[in-house]
């Protein structure tokens, strides 16, 4: 797990492709401190296995999977990307929780510069942005934010100095593609609903076994 606090911003070294697959070495300092071969490494949002590493730079495998839902089929030597370790169990959570595991991508529309902060405003697919609400958090490559604004084909986050000096997201133009991790509690929610007509046991209550529906939800806490 992650919590979209960018650690630090690595360099690719160097991308060798296969048909559909990838392997993919990055430069890299502070997330290399105590790294051991598979351990998780977030990569512009998206969870790598370490499957060599040296003093300065790192390799993963990216499967076809990965390379068909995420942006990293676009890198090649040089470009910057964002790094994140694993969550340590005793660390501070100040971001949310990530899995690594994108929804999907979207595409920058417009930077707008707003005093000491800015607007960055990215199209997103129907089947993603139905996730993603008015001051929610959402992870952009990475970076865990919160949603300042939301309608049917875009959204809209807002970024301080401190973010635009330890990310790549105010590197990037109008037209790039960006990793998109939506909430998990919204996808939970979701899935459970689809099971609407299945009975659930009510500890204390012999065999009564109401429908899950939003009202269930909302009496037990879940939403």
């Amino acid at each position: 797990m992650f919590t979209g606090l960018v650690e630090e911003i690595g360099k690719v070294f160097s991308v060798q492709k296969s048909a559909k697959s990838a392997k993919i070495s990055i430069y890299a300092n502070k997330v290399l401190n105590h790294v051991k071969l598979g351990d998780s490494i977030c990569t512009n949002g998206v969870c790598l296995t370490v499957t060599e590493f040296a003093s300065n730079r790192f390799s993963v495998d990216v499967m076809a999977e990965t390379m068909r839902r995420s942006n990293l089929h676009l890198l090649s030597s040089g470009d910057a990307v964002n790094l994140e370790r694993a969550l340590l169990v005793n660390d501070r959570l100040g971001g949310h929780i990530l899995s690594g595991h994108i929804d999907g991508t979207g595409r920058i529309t417009n930077f707008l510069s707003e005093e000491n902060a800015v607007w960055v405003s990215i199209y997103a697919p129907p089947e993603i942005l139905k996730y993603i609400v008015f001051k929610g958090s959402i992870a952009i490559d990475g970076i865990s934010l919160t949603v300042a604004y939301a309608d049917e084909r875009q959204f809209k986050v807002s970024i301080i100095p401190h973010t635009k000096n330890i990310t790549t997201l105010l590197h990037k133009k109008v037209g790039d593609v960006v990793n998109l991790e939506c909430d998990i509690l919204g996808k939970y929610v979701e899935r459970l609903l689809s099971f609407g007509g299945l009975p659930m046991p009510v500890i204390g209550k012999g065999d009564e076994k109401p429908d899950i529906d939003m009202n269930f939800l909302l009496r037990h806490g879940f939403i």
